[in-house]
């Protein structure tokens, strides 16, 4: 983006807006290609979403059988001027199990109560749940009409262009 002064006020808003989120949407596929819609709440490590989820969840068999997945964040309706034009932020993201023996398991479930609270220390207790880092491989943020930005492939948030076609 040419105009750095805004390029550096969207970053800001960007990385505001993935602060103050607690749960994400989720768009996986089953073997068969058919989507299923769900959510997850989420903390941020580097440039990737960790979500922990139960393997008895539907999205979660087919993160492990699918490891690709979208997601999206988006403003409240109460809070938008206009439905049609909701605050967002959208990734597709490559999806990646982390094992309970992986030296990052107890950072991400850290990271993960920091967020979301004590609740985690019960979840990590349960052997159903699984630890997922999904790194974007493309983003796009949104402000309203006219007002849409690609993200620098492989980051939550970095350089954008302006979608203008």
């Amino acid at each position: 983006m040419k105009n750095k002064r805004l390029q550096n006020q969207l970053i800001e808003e960007i990385d505001a807006f993935l602060t103050t989120q607690k749960s994400l949407m989720l768009s996986t596929s089953n073997e068969a290609g058919f989507p299923h819609a769900s959510y997850a709440p989420f903390a941020i490590h580097d440039n990737e979403l960790l979500i922990f989820i139960s393997q008895l969840a539907a999205h979660t068999q087919h993160l492990l059988t699918t490891p690709k997945a979208g997601v999206l964040m988006i403003e409240d309706e109460s809070l938008s001027q206009d439905v049609f034009a909701r605050t967002r932020l959208s990734y597709q993201v490559q999806v990646e199990a982390v094992d309970r023996d992986d030296e990052f398991w107890p950072q991400g479930i850290a990271l993960l109560k920091d967020k979301l609270g004590d609740r985690i220390d019960l979840l990590s207790q349960l052997g159903d749940f699984v630890l997922f880092r999904l790194t974007p491989v493309d983003g796009r943020f949104v402000k309203g009409f006219g007002r849409a930005y690609e993200i620098n492939p492989g980051s939550l948030v970095d350089e954008l262009t302006h979608i203008t076609k």
